[in-house]
Parts: C-alpha cells; sequence; structure tokens
C-alpha cells in the first residue's frame, strides 16, 4: 500500500478479511478502537500502544508569529498539540523496508 493513505475503511476491510468479522463488525470495532485511543488522550494526555509509538497531547505557550509574506507580526494563542512517537521497534521495521 505504498504511497497510499489508509483509511478507516481500509482498516476496518483488513478487520474484515484478517479476522472474519463482518464488515459492520468490523467498521464497529475500528471505531470502538479509534474512540478508546482518543477518550485516553482527552482524560490522560498519553497512549502508548507497544511496539508501535506513544502519542501525546503538549501545551504549546501563547507566542508572536510572523506572517511571511507581509512581515507582520500575528499572536498565536495557546493550544494543545498531539505528538507521535515512533517506538524503536517501528523506527527499525522502517528503516529496514525497502522503498
Amino acid at each position: 500500500m505504498a504511497g497510499k493513505t489508509i483509511t478507516r475503511a481500509d482498516l476496518s476491510e483488513a478487520v474484515h478479511r484478517q479476522v472474519g468479522l463482518s464488515r459492520t463488525e468490523s467498521a464497529d470495532m475500528v471505531r470502538q478502537v479509534l474512540e478508546a485511543i482518543s477518550d485516553a488522550l482527552v482524560e490522560t494526555g498519553q497512549v502508548k500502544l507497544s511496539s508501535f509509538g506513544t502519542f501525546q497531547v503538549r501545551q504549546k505557550k501563547a507566542r508572536i508569529g510572523r506572517n511571511p509574506k507581509t512581515k507582520e507580526e500575528v499572536p498565536i494563542t495557546p493550544r494543545k498539540v498531539l505528538t507521535f512517537r515512533a517506538s524503536q521497534v517501528m523506527k527499525k521495521r522502517i528503516n529496514e523496508k525497502p522503498e
């Protein structure tokens, strides 16, 4: 699947083929897993998936940015951002795979 964006439908189809659940059950399972990850990020700010990586919510402070076209200074409000850090296992797998 190189060069293709993986969608929920693709994940559901993979679960359907590999696990043998119906397409409806597979789609529901994918939805529930993604909801569980989202809920955990909202509640705890961090989700670790062994051999995959860590999702973490980070708080960014307010700062002054600059419009690249006009060079005008623009205030950037404080906000939360989601970051992902791949595990060593995932990094190794990515780097071993030929393109």
